[in-house]
């Protein structure tokens, strides 16, 4: 259906090629995204199964309702709204389930502190609200701009700014009450 192959198409040359019919546009548009939505998922479900899900339906619902994209945003950020209220979706239908496994302090001393960190900061955004942990994750750790991840969780950018401020503040807390004010990935 295109002149160029799909791998020289842009995000939105991709999706209007899709939806002109051809059959391999949609198919370097998961290419390109799956491992970013992938850790969106994952952020957001805080369970792998949960995440490959929910990635799986968001690719599903964005496939067949390409259509629906306006263009007044970027792909991306269309994306992650799909993924993000497809792990919503799939969460509110499970019942809440308990945080994280503790792990063994013993170990800790064996394991990269990166890992430990790793773990730490789960464990705590696991701890905060949902608004304040899906603002976090789009803007600390995938890095989309405030107003891409205001466009994704439909709120204004002020809220997802206070949510981010609030989600850090409270970050920090629990990784101090739980480390003290000497914790590595804390701030001093």
């Amino acid at each position: 259906m295109t002149e160029r192959p799909p791998s020289e198409l842009d995000d939105r040359e991709l999706l209007a090629a899709h939806c002109a019919g051809d059959p391999d546009a949609f198919g370097e548009l998961f290419r390109r995204h799956r491992d970013r939505m992938w850790a969106v998922a994952l952020r957001t479900t805080r369970d792998p199964e949960l995440a490959a899900d929910a990635v799986q339906d968001g690719f599903i619902s964005a496939f067949r309702r390409a259509d629906s994209f306006r263009g007044d945003a970027q792909v991306t950020t269309w994306l992650h709204r799909i993924i993000v209220n497809a792990c919503l979706d799939r969460l509110r239908r499970i019942k809440p389930t308990s945080e994280l496994p503790e792990y063994d302090l013993a170990d800790r001393h064996d394991a990269h502190s990166s890992t430990v960190i790793r773990l730490d900061v789960q464990e705590a955004l696991a701890k905060i609200p949902e608004g304040q942990r899906l603002a976090l994750t789009l803007v600390d750790m995938q890095g989309l701009p405030v107003v891409e991840a205001a466009a994704v969780l439909g709120v204004a950018e002020g809220t997802i700014k206070s949510r981010c401020a609030r989600g850090r503040t409270a970050l920090a807390e629990l990784l101090r009450d739980k480390h003290g004010d000497g914790y590595v990935g804390g701030t001093s």
